[in-house]
């Protein structure tokens, strides 16, 4: 697994589900990162056990206390992470932290589960892209790499196939119309991002994990959440200027609008 080329790694919503096992995978791979920043809302709490336990063993991860959906809380995690970093730049942003609040259809969602799922499934990660642009750009311009990879500087959001506008047809038996309409904003956000943060050599593509056997995902998704994060891994080196704007599965294959 490639994945481990990338020298820091900050990835949010990191004590559970995916984002535990993405950390767990990151700390196993033959040349880990240097550092991986792990955040959460409450580092201290029961739900980040699992989280501090790796910590106590292994001193490349760094845990953060991070709300992707508060701005300030997002200010206050990039302070920490400059710190640590001591003037080098953040090679790659996951954007993982995401709810699935609510199984509500269209007659029954009503406006504050739509608000409460954008804030932290699509402004979170635009909050997060904003606040740490300037060391994803100190990352790109301190790398020799020619183009756009994962290793140099990039921002991955994790997104859904329930976000494609396209294959809504075929998904609909799950409505869940705020994630999914989320996760459609979250799509547009990436191929903003990626047309806008190309220049500064910054790679910006969104992923989709698969139903993963998850808190979020249930019991009767088909994918099990170490194969989804094996697979996500071994996406990242693959990816180059083709893919930037792009929304892909945790198999590498393209996902329609």
């Amino acid at each position: 697994m490639a994945a481990g080329l990338a020298r820091s790694v900050l990835l949010s919503g990191s004590n559970r589900g995916i984002g535990l096992e993405l950390v767990r995978q990151l700390l196993g791979v033959p040349a880990p990162p240097t550092y991986i920043f792990a955040t959460c809302r409450d580092p201290d709490g029961p739900r980040a056990k699992d989280l501090r336990d790796l910590a106590s063993r292994h001193p490349n991860l760094v845990l953060v206390k991070l709300d992707v959906a508060e701005p300030s809380a997002v200010t206050a995690a990039v302070k920490v992470v400059e710190e640590k970093l001591r003037g080098l730049g953040l090679n790659l942003l996951i954007n993982n932290a995401g709810i699935y609040s609510s199984m509500a259809s269209l007659d029954t969602v009503d406006a504050e589960d739509m608000i409460r799922t954008y804030r932290t499934n699509t402004v979170g990660p635009m909050l997060m892209a904003q606040a740490f642009l300037p060391l994803l750009k100190k990352a790109a311009q301190e790398s020799p790499e020619e183009g756009l990879s994962f290793s140099k500087a990039a921002i991955i959001n994790i997104s859904s196939t329930l976000g494609s506008i396209e294959r809504t047809p075929e998904t609909f038996f799950k409505p869940v119309i705020s994630y999914r309409c989320s996760k459609a904003a979250l799509n547009m956000l990436t191929k903003c991002q990626a047309l806008t943060y190309r220049e500064a050599g910054i790679l910006c593509v969104a992923l989709h994990p698969g139903w993963v056997k998850t808190d979020m995902g249930g019991q009767e998704a088909d994918l099990p959440v170490d194969a989804s994060v094996r697979g996500l891994l071994s996406v990242l080196p693959m990816l180059s200027e083709k893919h930037s704007g792009a929304l892909l599965n945790w198999q590498g294959k393209a996902i329609p609008w």
